[in-house]
């Protein structure tokens, strides 16, 4: 069994026109430039690329098959070189039987399926060449139709405070909105991490993936697991998120919920602190309180511990959190050492302060062992390294 590092959420800025696709995404995050970087600067093995289902990109993805530079493997993904694509769509939910608005992750095998998949969306959302649109068919519905495609289907981020399955503060279980037997993983988000996920029962049998929802190419890999698989492709993949012959997640890589921009609860306006039950800001007055994943969870919670056979959670710092590390010096790195996997993961601090400063050495591995001081988010802000 090989080992891959995978991030299954990022999003398309644009097409290879310049259409918007993901309006909040970088105009740098066209298919091709995603795999280049995912492969080259990244490091990573196989990557999910939401927003496949837009038909401009449907158009990239045949253009690269066409020219070689990508091919369609027999068991599903497309292969660049030592990396696999997985193509995604993220699409939004909000039906009679939930309170949503939910985002849901969707993935295909080959790019035949996802143009069916694109065909079948147009009948049923406003704009089939944007992301995240809302679906105007019931959470039910669309998992029998990505089912019916052979496909993976994921609920996205679910406790972020907006467009998730728990955040809003409504839905108190997945049963209310979607089939329990039709769901292949759970996606926890930026502000949680395995223990605080697994204090809700009804997920314990599930796998909990970890991925960036990317919207720049920087942000790609913030979050990511490595998979222990066969090869890089569609079929092991669905193989590992029911861990079956072998195939499984080794261990989630996250931001340390700390440093997720929902974290904690806060006012929306100033982000001072608030407790769970406040309804007024103590600092400035507002009516507006943002509670944190956090709180929501503990509102949730319906278990002690979770399944034993959990993966391991690594908390992991970004290099972009780095104080000090900035573009130019992180490109001397990536330049120097080859990916941002193997800075994050195997360089040694004399290798590195050859490079960087030494405090910035030193920080890149205090950040690897778990040790450096942070600073909570909330209400939208991303904590931070203490000084």
């Amino acid at each position: 069994m090989k080992k891959f590092y995978v991030d299954l959420h990022i999003h398309i800025g644009r097409t290879w026109t310049g259409k918007p696709v993901k309006i909040t995404g970088a105009k740098s995050l066209t298919f091709t430039n995603i795999i280049e970087h995912a492969r080259h600067e990244k490091g990573l093995n196989m990557v999910g690329i939401i927003d496949s289902h837009s038909p401009e990109v449907i158009l990239e993805m045949e253009s690269l098959v066409s020219s070689g530079d990508i091919v369609e493997h027999p068991n599903g993904g497309l292969v660049f070189g030592d990396l696999t694509v997985i193509p995604g769509s993220e699409l939004e939910i909000y039906d009679e039987q939930c309170n949503g608005p939910i985002h849901v992750l969707c993935y295909f095998p080959t790019i035949a399926i996802m143009k069916r998949f694109s065909n079948w969306l147009t009948d049923h959302l406003k704009n089939v060449q944007l992301s995240s649109q809302r679906i105007y068919v019931t959470g039910l519905e669309l998992q029998k139709k990505v089912k019916e495609l052979e496909g993976i289907f994921i609920p996205a981020h679910v406790f972020t405070p907006f467009k998730s399955l728990y955040g809003k503060g409504v839905n108190k279980s997945l049963l209310e909105v979607f089939d329990p037997n039709l769901i292949d993983g759970i996606e926890l988000g930026l502000s949680s991490n395995t223990k605080m996920a697994d204090q809700i029962k009804e997920l314990h049998d599930y796998t909990f993936v970890t991925n960036s929802d990317a919207h720049s190419l920087a942000k790609i890999a913030r979050e990511y697991q490595v998979i222990a698989m066969e090869e890089s492709t569609f079929l092991e993949l669905r193989k590992a998120l029911k861990g079956k012959e072998g195939r499984k997640v080794l261990a989630n890589y996250g931001l340390d919920p700390l440093l997720g921009k929902y974290h904690k609860t806060v006012c929306a306006k100033c982000l001072h602190p608030a407790k769970e039950e406040d309804q007024v800001c103590t600092q400035c007055g507002s009516k507006k309180i943002i509670k944190g994943v956090a709180d929501r969870i503990l509102e949730l919670k319906t278990a002690e511990q979770g399944s034993e056979n959990r993966p391991t959670y690594v908390h992991q710092v970004p290099l972009e959190f780095i104080p000090g590390l900035g573009p130019k010096l992180l490109e001397n790195l990536v330049n120097h050492f080859g990916s941002e996997m193997a800075i994050l993961h195997e360089v040694p601090f004399e290798a590195l302060s050859e490079i960087v400063p030494p405090k910035i050495a030193n920080l890149i591995l205090q950040a690897r062992e778990g040790t450096v001081n942070l600073t909570a988010g909330g209400g939208g802000k991303y904590g931070k390294i203490a000084d």
